[in-house]
């Protein structure tokens, strides 16, 4: 929590609250439910809550925005964005249903109301949506042509509406694959952690 309240000073006291509560929620649900690796656990805000908000440090979502989490697992990054950014309706969707049901209880539990969780395909996900995040759930080739008709036409914030994506390591290769504008941001411009070294957020133009 240490470093969650470095990079972003200016949380309300229910938002800590919220922040503060979930290690707690993931550990209780791991032990019933893989969602996370056990040997992450010991860094889960560094490795996990931490790492969804640099999405947040690229593009801060308006109240009227609406996100959609394809593959999200246990519920990143949805789940610590619909936390920062409580006005902002995040749709969750994976394809496990077990992984859902955490990501329902750790919403409830924590009070988090703007969060829609389904059990389901991305393609399957009604409804439209001005940003799509995940965080590396197979290559940007295949992941774009599961959500490319998904995307409001009309634009409501600095960059266009697309896809924001969490990947590591060499990317040039596999976003050229995907044909597509997109701009690379290196997690370490935000977090000065060793762990995001060789992270980024990849926009990709929807």
């Amino acid at each position: 929590m240490e470093e969650l309240l470095r990079y972003f000073p200016g949380l309300t006291e229910n938002q800590v609250r919220q922040f503060e509560g979930l290690k707690a929620l993931y550990t209780e649900w791991n032990a019933q439910i893989n969602v996370i690796s056990r040997k992450d656990m010991d860094e889960f805000y560094i490795h996990h809550v931490l790492h969804s908000l640099a999405i947040a440090k690229v593009m801060p979502f308006n109240t009227a925005a609406k996100i959609l989490d394809v593959g999200t697992g246990g519920g990143f990054p949805g789940i610590p964005l619909a936390i920062l950014f409580p006005e902002t309706q995040f749709t969750l969707v994976d394809s496990i249903g077990k992984k859902i049901k955490v990501v329902t209880e750790v919403a409830a539990a924590s009070g988090i109301q703007n969060i829609q969780a389904i059990h389901g395909r991305a393609e399957e996900v009604p409804g439209k949506f001005d940003f799509i995040v995940s965080r590396a759930v197979t290559r940007m080739a295949p992941f774009y042509e599961w959500v490319k008709d998904k995307f409001y036409t009309t634009n409501h914030h600095p960059l266009e509406n697309g896809i924001l994506y969490l990947k590591g390591g060499d990317l040039m290769e596999e976003l050229d694959e995907a044909r597509r504008p997109y701009k690379v941001y290196p997690i370490p411009r935000f977090f000065d952690n060793p762990y995001y070294e060789t992270k980024a957020v990849v926009y990709i133009r929807g």
